[in-house]
């Protein structure tokens, strides 16, 4: 009896899966939201939420990054959050975003579209996330190159992984991770 549930403990440890590694911390940040209204990342203090960076004319993978969003908006529990950071804010302004996120049916209760100037958007990309941007060497479609990746970050503001949206299972890997962390 004592073996047995020595080996029940056993297993249940080893199929555990194992927490997600605290990556990099979110820097502050203080930008507009496609409703006109300042967003800082004390307002997503305590919740989780998923980042990602896109710009409303591309004609590349931007559409699909959001549609993916959309799927991860339908997938997820209401709790989790969504935040669309736009690498183009001479062109995305809220009035933009907002047109952008309803073409999309992106919740305003839950899914944040924030804007701001290029420099701040461009250092939380690159120095915050760890997410490469650049505004030169882009093709026609996608004049500003920028990282295809989902970041997950938890209730303390801490990126907990970063997720390709070009590989389907990546997808369902982040609704795991994601929800593991409630």
């Amino acid at each position: 009896m004592k073996r047995a549930i020595l080996c029940l403990l056993f297993l249940t440890a080893c199929s555990r899966k194992p927490d997600l590694p605290v990556m990099f911390t979110v820097p502050e940040f203080t930008l507009v939201e496609r409703s006109s209204r300042e967003v800082n990342n004390q307002e997503l203090a305590g919740q989780i939420w998923i980042a990602d960076f896109i710009f409303t004319n591309c004609g590349g993978i931007c559409p699909i990054m959001t549609g993916k969003m959309k799927q991860l908006q339908e997938k997820l529990p209401a709790e989790i959050r969504l935040v669309s950071f736009s690498v183009d804010p001479d062109v995305d302004t809220p009035a933009v975003l907002s047109e952008y996120a309803k073409k999309f049916g992106a919740d305003p209760n839950r899914w944040l579209f924030l804007t701001g100037n290029r420099e701040s958007l461009f250092t939380l990309s690159k120095d915050g996330f760890k997410l490469a941007v650049e505004a030169d060497n882009g093709t026609k479609l996608e004049p500003i190159t920028h990282s295809s990746r989902f970041v997950l970050v938890d209730r303390q503001g801490r990126i907990r992984g970063y997720y390709s949206m070009e590989d389907p299972s990546e997808l369902e890997r982040i609704i795991s991770d994601a929800k593991s962390l409630l």
